[in-house]
C-alpha cells in the first residue's frame, strides 16, 4: 500500500491509517467516511421506557440554563453537551457550566455511538475569531474552569490545532483564575499538530479512547487505541501534562477487557478516567448490549484506583467532562 500523503486531503480521498504501532484490533484500516450501521430491531433494552431507574435525569430548567444557553447562541458557539445529546446537559447548564467545542459541529470521522454530525466541513479555514467568543462566553457565564472539545478535522493537516492553543490563550487572558480542560482528538498522531497545544499547557490534557482494543474496529472505526495512548504518554512525559482519558461501558465488552485497560492507562501515567453508560442516540447508531448495574460502576472505581490510576469518576450517567472541575 502506498504511504499516507504528507498533507491529507478530504476524507474518502486517502485512506487515514495509524500513525504509531497498533494493537489488537487497531490494525490499519481504509480510513474513508463510513456507513454507519442501521439498526432495523434494536434491542428490546433500547426501547422506550425500559431503561432502568439509575438512568433517569432531570429535563433542563431555570435562569440559569437559559442564560447559559442564550450566550451560547449570542456568541455563534457549539456545545458538545447539545451536539452529543449529553444525560447531563440539565443539570451542568443549569449549574452554569458548559463544555464548548469548536472548529464546527461537522466531524470527519463516523464513530458508530457519536450522535455529532458526520461530513465533510463546508468551509475548510478555520474561525480565528472562535477563540475570542469562547473567552468572551466564559467570561460572561463566569466560569471557573472551562472545557474544551472539538470535533476531528482530518481534512486538514493541522488538525485545527492553531484553534485549540488559541482558546487556551484567550480564556487566560480574560480569566486569569480559571482552569482550563482540554478535549482533543488524536488528530492522526501527528506530532507538529500535537505540540501546538501541549505547548499551551493546558491545566487537564483529555483524550478518549471510548471503548476496548476489540471493539474499535465496530465503535471507532477511523481511529487507533495504541495511537490514542501515544498521544497520552507524549503529553505526560514530553510536556509533564495531567491526562485523562475515559470509555463507555454497555457496549459488549467484557469487565476483564475493562480491567486491562485500566491496566493500560496506569502504564501510560493517565492520572484521570471517566467510564460511563453508553446510550445510543438514533436508530442508525449502535444498540445498547447492557445496561451496567451502578455496583459494577463503583467496583471499576475500586479496581482503577488501586492500579495507580488518580481519580477514577464512574457511573452510569458520567461523561468525559461531568464534574470536570474536580478533575484538575
Amino acid at each position: 500500500m502506498a504511504n499516507t500523503p504528507q498533507t491529507p486531503r478530504r476524507p474518502g480521498e486517502i485512506a487515514l491509517r495509524s500513525t504509531s504501532p497498533s494493537s489488537g484490533d487497531g490494525a490499519a484500516f481504509d480510513g474513508g467516511m463510513l456507513e454507519l450501521p442501521v439498526v432495523e430491531k434494536p434491542a428490546a433494552a433500547n426501547r422506550p421506557g425500559q431503561r432502568p431507574d439509575w438512568l433517569r435525569v432531570k429535563l433542563p430548567y431555570g435562569d440559569t440554563f437559559r442564560n447559559v444557553s442564550q450566550t451560547i447562541e449570542d456568541h455563534g458557539l457549539h456545545t458538545v453537551c447539545q451536539s452529543a445529546r449529553c444525560p447531563n446537559m440539565g443539570e451542568c447548564w443549569t449549574a452554569g457550566t458548559a463544555t464548548f467545542m469548536i472548529l464546527g459541529n461537522v466531524c470527519t470521522r463516523s464513530c458508530s455511538f457519536c450522535a455529532v454530525q458526520t461530513g465533510r466541513p463546508a468551509d475548510k479555514e478555520l474561525d480565528y475569531d472562535e477563540p475570542r467568543r469562547v473567552a468572551e462566553a466564559a467570561r460572561l457565564m463566569g466560569l471557573k474552569h472551562v472545557v474544551v472539545t472539538s470535533i476531528n478535522r482530518d481534512d486538514r493537516e493541522d488538525g485545527g490545532a492553531p484553534i485549540f492553543s488559541e482558546t487556551i490563550r484567550l480564556v487566560r487572558e480574560q480569566i486569569p483564575d480559571c482552569t482550563i480542560e482540554v478535549l482533543i482528538p488524536d488528530m492522526r498522531g501527528l506530532r507538529p499538530a500535537l505540540e501546538e497545544i501541549f505547548v499551551e499547557k493546558p491545566d487537564l490534557l483529555n483524550h478518549n479512547v471510548e471503548t476496548v482494543p476489540r471493539l474499535y474496529r465496530r465503535v471507532r472505526p477511523q481511529a487507533d487505541y495504541q495511537r490514542s495512548l501515544d498521544v497520552l504518554k507524549m503529553a505526560k512525559d514530553e510536556y509533564g501534562l495531567r491526562t485523562k482519558s475515559g470509555i463507555m461501558v454497555g457496549l459488549g465488552e467484557t469487565e476483564q477487557e475493562v480491567v486491562d485497560l485500566m491496566g493500560d492507562f496506569a502504564d501510560h501515567g493517565i492520572d484521570v478516567m471517566t467510564i460511563g453508560q453508553y446510550l445510543q442516540p438514533t436508530k442508525m447508531h449502535l444498540p445498547v448490549e447492557r445496561y451496567v448495574h451502578p455496583d459494577e460502576f463503583a467496583r471499576y472505581k475500586e479496581i482503577g484506583e488501586a492500579r495507580g490510576i488518580e481519580h477514577v469518576e464512574s457511573g452510569p450517567l458520567v461523561r468525559s467532562s461531568y464534574h470536570a472541575e474536580r478533575h484538575v
